[in-house]
């Protein structure tokens, strides 16, 4: 092989790492600016939600918050302007309609419905795993994001630490999680760390066994692989209306 074919490919190679760590990163982080952008405007643009009489204020405590909506002859409210903990309605596929807030890693993401690649992750959104519970609600709302490349919201999900605080804002309310448990490694096979009741398939001591309001957090791991997964846990401490 020449010396020039050498320099040639060699040149080839590092231009798509830059493309894969640099370009991607910038692209993706652009596009879910304006999207954070796009949200808050259309949020700021519809008055605030009325909390029906008779729903109490919730006060963050440690311990984990189940909402009690207030009683209705119509049934549990979806629109504008109901309680908060009424069930929301389904976003649509790869729709982006929440923002994820975790101080301790400096994170502010949208997050959009569905986990494709191309339509959401790719795009520097995190994902909402589809037929897991939707934030605020009972069960378990189970987000994934790139931990490398392609905006890289994830990155450093390996910094979280039991007691962290992270928010959930949606038109009608802010959810506020708090990091409990962590698993540091499994299979993306592992479907038991989304499940209503989270629990790892493979390692059966993590995770839990009652029902509850989770969130969990998925991501690749070790990094620059797709290997394994890392899954972060956390419970409903708070809920206000926005």
């Amino acid at each position: 092989m020449s010396a020039e074919l050498v320099v040639t490919l060699g040149v080839v190679l590092l231009l798509l790492v830059v493309h894969q760590l640099w370009w991607t990163n910038r692209e993706a982080r652009q596009e879910a600016g304006r999207t954070l952008q796009a949200l808050q405007r259309e949020w700021s643009q519809t008055p605030p939600p009325v909390v029906p009489s008779g729903v109490p204020p919730v006060v963050p405590t440690g311990d984990p918050v189940v909402p009690e909506p207030a009683p209705s002859a119509a049934g549990p409210a979806t629109t504008r302007g109901s309680d908060p903990s009424a069930a929301p309605t389904t976003p649509r596929w790869d729709q982006a309609y929440a923002v994820l807030r975790i101080p301790r890693i400096g994170l502010t993401a949208p997050v959009a419905e569905g986990t494709s690649k191309g339509g959401v992750l790719d795009r520097g959104y995190v994902g909402h795993y589809t037929r897991t519970a939707q934030a605020g609600r009972a069960g378990n709302f189970a987000l994934a994001g790139h931990r490398n490349t392609r905006g890289e919201p994830f990155r450093r999900l390996d910094r979280l630490r039991r007691g962290d605080r992270i928010t959930v804002e949606t038109r009608d309310a802010v959810y506020t999680y708090t990091v409990d448990k962590s698993l540091a490694r499994t299979a993306p096979s592992d479907s038991g760390v989304i499940a209503p009741v989270p629990r790892s398939n493979i390692t059966t001591s993590a995770g839990y066994s009652e029902p509850g309001y989770y969130l969990t957090l998925t991501t690749c791991t070790p990094e620059f692989s797709s290997r394994y997964r890392l899954v972060v846990w956390g419970k409903l401490t708070a809920m206000r209306p926005r």
